[in-house]
């Protein structure tokens, strides 16, 4: 959009201000007369020129740009600040708010459906990338923000590049779009794909006519299928979002196990390394201490032998239950033989444990 400028001065205005006003002297008449008038229209010249050459100045605003014109050919682009340039007649200057974000409805005008330009043809396509043999009928609704990234193209090279152009060339890219996809995809999980790959063929065909309009964003409002099987659709549509939050319910459940999993892995790995370590440095311990015994034995056997015995013995005794026979029961072996079941001497006998 243009910001209004700043009333310029009305050249055809002063000038005939300045008849007027020396049309009440007699330029040319009797001595100092004539002196003073020459003056005074010296000074009225010069006054008029500053005045005009003042209008020239303008200020650009922060997110403008102005692209200024000199005998109406295009000169150069001004960025925000202050600036002067010719005034007019001799140049021009357009003042655009290029970061403004614009925006563009195919499909539907504030809420209301426009079948003209929603209803488009889609269908399977073939192996060469075209429609099916049995093409569908979608209801597309579509919002496109665009700013001016080119403000002399904007201006100088596109006719209405943020009217018709941009409608056409809108439309004209969705429906290629749609027309070379299933008609599932802008009904369900590939949407973002579709507005996608329209954004990219709107922005080349801006770019081909020269527009000068940079394309931010493509979002499709509405999608709807025909009315005839619209339940049929909307079933489908369901069922796929089963589907994805299934998935996504799996993928949760898989992103909880999963790590207690490996970690109790790694616990395990880490439990089995140590006791791995611990049997190792055991049977390095008894491997040098029986080297050692060794060493011992090869110098004197017999006391070696006596003193392994005798700490064999020193191990094993205190660990079992010993019984002393007096020998005035008779002090035979075969008196221990009528054990219990718990191991114990019957009283009969009259033996001590």
């Amino acid at each position: 959009m243009y910001r209004p400028e700043e009333p310029e001065v009305n050249l055809e205005q002063v000038l005939d201000r300045i008849r007027n006003f020396f049309g009440k002297f007699r330029i040319g008449g009797g001595g100092g007369g004539g002196g003073a008038g020459y003056l005074i229209v010296v000074a009225l010249f010069l006054v008029a020129l500053a005045v005009w050459l003042g209008s020239g100045f303008f200020t650009v605003q922060p997110g403008e740009q102005a692209a200024v014109r000199r005998l109406g050919r295009f000169d150069s682009l001004q960025v925000p600040g202050l600036h002067w340039w010719w005034p007019a007649p001799i140049g021009a200057r357009d003042v655009v708010k290029v970061d403004d974000i614009r925006q563009l409805e195919v499909g539907v005008r504030g809420g209301i459906p426009q079948p003209g330009e929603s209803l488009m043809i889609t269908g399977d396509p073939d192996e060469e990338g075209r429609p099916g043999e049995a093409p569908n009928i979608v209801d597309v609704q579509l919002l496109v923000q665009y700013d001016i990234k080119d403000l002399q193209q904007f201006l100088y090279r596109a006719v209405d590049p943020d009217g018709q152009t941009i409608k056409d060339a809108t439309e004209t890219a969705l429906r290629q779009v749609i027309g070379s996809r299933p008609i599932d995809d802008p009904l369900t999980d590939k949407k973002e794909d579709t507005q996608a790959e329209t954004k990219i063929l709107l922005q080349t065909l801006l770019d081909e006519y020269a527009t000068g309009i940079n394309v931010r964003e493509v979002k499709l409002l509405n999608v709807f299928a025909p009315e005839q099987v619209k339940d049929a659709f909307d079933d489908v549509v369901r069922a796929k979002e089963d589907k994805a939050r299934i998935i996504n319910l799996a993928d949760a459940y898989k992103e909880d196990v999963l790590p207690k999993a490996r970690g109790e892995a790694a616990r395990l790995t880490e439990s089995a390394e140590a006791y791995k370590q611990e049997r190792i440095a055991i049977a390095e311990g008894q491997s040098q201490r029986f080297r050692s015994i060794l060493a011992e034995y090869e110098l004197a056997p017999e006391v070696t032998r006596q003193r392994l015995f005798l700490e064999a013995m020193e191990e094993i005794l205190p660990g079992i239950r010993k019984y002393i026979v007096s020998s005035e029961t008779g002090g035979g072996l075969i008196e221990l033989l009528p054990l219990t079941d718990s191991g114990q001497m019957p009283e009969s006998l009259g033996m001590n444990p």
